[in-house]
C-alpha cells in the first residue's frame, strides 16, 4: 500500500472516501483512528506494525490561535507538542520534560517537540504554511488555558490527534504529513462562529490533488 489517509472521524474525509469508492481505487487506504491521542496512537501503531506504507497523511480540521489564519486555511504541521501531558505545580502547568519524567531529545523527540523532517512533500501541498501545533485532550475554551498554551508553545493550531501521528510515525520510521484546515478559532467555545463545511471542503480538495499527484495521475 503506497498511501494511507488517516482521520479521526469519517465526516472529515467523507468526500475523499466517496471519491475513492466511486473510482474503484485500491492504492489508497483509509484509516479512521477515532478521536483523541490514545485512539490515534493505538490505530496507527497497530496498522504500521503490519506493513509500512510509503506515506501517511493525517487529514483533519483544527482550531487556529491567530486570526491571521482565515477560516478554511490549509496548513502542514511541522512541530507538535503534547500540550496537556504533565502535572499542575503551584498554579502552573509543567510538562513531562520540565518535571524530569522525559529527557530532552529522547527519541523520537527533538528537544521537547515532535518534528516532521518532511522527507517528501507533494507539489500540491508544498505551498502551504508549515506551523507549530499543540495536541490536547480537552479542546481549549478558557482564557487562562489559551494564554498558557500560547506562552509555552507559540502554536498556530490545536487538535486532539496530531502529536500521536508524529509520535507513532517517527517511532516506526514512516514518512508522514499532517494536513489541517482551520474550522474555528481557539477561543471561548461558540460553534456559531465555526465554518466546518468550508474546512472540510478545502481539506478534501487538497487530499484529492495529493492522491492524484502521489500516484502520478495529474
Amino acid at each position: 500500500m503506497k498511501l494511507i489517509v488517516a482521520a479521526a472521524t469519517e465526516a472529515e474525509i467523507q468526500p475523499t472516501t466517496a471519491w475513492l469508492q466511486e473510482s474503484g481505487r485500491k492504492d489508497v487506504e483509509i484509516l479512521i483512528t477515532g478521536i483523541g491521542g490514545f485512539s490515534t496512537a493505538y490505530a496507527l501503531g497497530k496498522r504500521l506494525s503490519a506493513n509500512k506504507p510509503a506515506l501517511v497523511v493525517q487529514a483533519g480540521i483544527a482550531g487556529a490561535f491567530s486570526r491571521d489564519l482565515p477560516l478554511g486555511q490549509a496548513a502542514l504541521v511541522e512541530k507538535e507538542y503534547f500540550a496537556d501531558l504533565g502535572a499542575e505545580d503551584n498554579g502552573q502547568f509543567r510538562d513531562l520534560f520540565h518535571i524530569g519524567l522525559w529527557k530532552h531529545d529522547q527519541h523520537p523527540f527533538t528537544h521537547d517537540y515532535l518534528l516532521n523532517p518532511f522527507e517528501r512533500v507533494p507539489d500540491s501541498l508544498a505551498h502551504l504554511p508549515r506551523l507549530t501545533a499543540v495536541s490536547v485532550n480537552t479542546v481549549s475554551g478558557e482564557a487562562a488555558t489559551i494564554e498558557r498554551l500560547e506562552r509555552q508553545y507559540q502554536p498556530g493550531l490545536e487538535s486532539m490527534e496530531g502529536a500521536a501521528l508524529h509520535y507513532a510515525c517517527l517511532l516506526e520510521n514512516v514518512p508522514f504529513l499532517q494536513l489541517r484546515t482551520v474550522s474555528n478559532y481557539v477561543e471561548q467555545r461558540d460553534k456559531s462562529k465555526w465554518d466546518i463545511p468550508l474546512a472540510v471542503r478545502n481539506l478534501n480538495g487538497l487530499l484529492r490533488q495529493t492522491i492524484l499527484e502521489w500516484n502520478n495521475e495529474r
